[in-house]
């Protein structure tokens, strides 16, 4: 078995990589990932160098792991800044880490692929803990401080905490489709005053002369795609004074590489576009990505972002829809909590013992607080 870095996604054909995967998850895809890396997103300037995981015997591939050389924290969410403050109180560097995740993107998906011939959990266990070794072997606790895993699927996250990588948990806020028929439909589910509430949300964009529109896939043209990046661009210089992560480079790409994934929700008002939310989605799922406007009105986040993706759903049938991290106001519009998970390797002896030992009494409060939070949802007593 051999197992090396590769310093960027083209080394790896897209019919490789993409066989090994074997989904349609839309964020493991080649094209996404060449996307972020050809528009110059990820790379070691921006702290983002890609070192993906790529494991041989006999000269072919048998697995594969998107990974990345972090310099900071930035746009994980799965955060460990109170970690890497305490490695600097104790004047020990905690960057570089490595960070097996999609960039920017807090979606539970495909991590770690094996190839359809590694099929029992005892040869999958056995190409992990050679991983693991083999990222130890290549970095000494003076050169890589951990490596992280973010938003695994349980049944990697599981084989991860049994070759000693912590299991960590935290919160998300997902809409499940119960066979809905029309949004009323959905409102029916709810409890009298919550409806009402939805429904004043909803009308609020009418009587603000907001008209929203759908468009998909190809039908996303390339003046559409610049209006709406320049809106997610405001949008994000006026939340944090900052700019956004990805560049325009990055959604033209998506554009050429995999139009079949995108969604976007339109907002217009006196014929003109106000904002945008683009999402992505698979056979099963929609996914709630990106969002900006150009001034704000009342309710229009909430209509672009979650109930447009709440109809969309239902129209097509699809079982989930998954808007994003945080935000607890999402129960109150029916999206229902529900946890993540992420593996973590501390190679320090000591911090390992403390940051496993914090991991342990976190995720006791956050089982607590899941538990506080589905009563907190808006459903009758007799809905599923």
């Amino acid at each position: 078995m051999n197992i090396n870095f590769l310093p960027s996604l083209s080394s790896i054909s897209a019919l490789d990589w993409n066989a090994l995967f074997d989904t349609d998850y839309p964020f493991i895809q080649h094209s996404f990932l060449s996307a972020l890396e050809e528009s110059g997103c990820t790379q070691a300037s921006t702290g983002w160098e890609p070192q993906h995981i790529i494991v041989r015997d006999d000269h072919k591939i048998i697995a594969a792991m998107p990974c990345y050389l972090k310099t900071h924290s930035y746009g994980e969410y799965v955060f460990d800044w109170a970690w890497a403050n305490a490695y600097q109180q104790h004047q020990l560097p905690y960057y570089p880490k490595l960070l097996s995740a999609i960039p920017f993107t807090p979606s539970t998906g495909p991590r770690l692929a094996f190839h359809h011939s590694i099929q029992s959990k005892q040869e999958q266990l056995c190409i992990i803990k050679s991983v693991k070794q083999f990222i130890l072997d290549t970095y000494s606790p003076a050169g890589l401080s951990s490596w992280h895993v973010l938003f695994p699927e349980s049944e990697l996250s599981s084989m991860l905490e049994a070759s000693q990588c912590k299991q960590r948990v935290g919160i998300q806020y997902h809409w499940f489709n119960n066979s809905y028929t029309s949004f009323d439909d959905f409102l029916s589910t709810f409890k009298s005053r919550k409806r009402k509430t939805l429904r004043k949300e909803r009308l609020s964009i009418t009587e603000q002369d907001i008209t929203m529109t759908t468009v998909i896939g190809t039908d996303i043209s390339e003046k559409l795609m610049t209006e709406f990046y320049r809106f997610y661009h405001l949008t994000y210089l006026k939340r944090s004074g900052q700019h956004g992560y990805l560049n325009l480079a990055f959604f033209t790409l998506l554009l050429s590489n995999m139009p079949k994934s995108l969604v976007m929700f339109c907002a217009q008002k006196d014929d003109k576009l106000i904002g945008a939310a683009l999402c992505f989605r698979d056979d099963q799922t929609l996914y709630g990505r990106y969002w900006g406007c150009e001034q704000e009105y009342e309710f229009l986040h909430f209509e672009a972002c979650y109930y447009q993706g709440i109809e969309y759903c239902i129209n097509n049938k699809l079982k989930r829809f998954d808007p994003g991290a945080q935000g607890e106001h999402k129960i109150s519009r029916g999206f229902r909590p529900v946890k993540t998970l992420s593996n973590h390797m501390i190679l320090h002896n000591e911090f390992r013992h403390a940051i496993e030992h914090f991991i342990d009494e976190e995720k006791n409060q956050v089982n607590s607080h899941l538990q506080h939070l589905t009563t907190l949802l808006p459903f009758k007593l007799e809905s599923p």
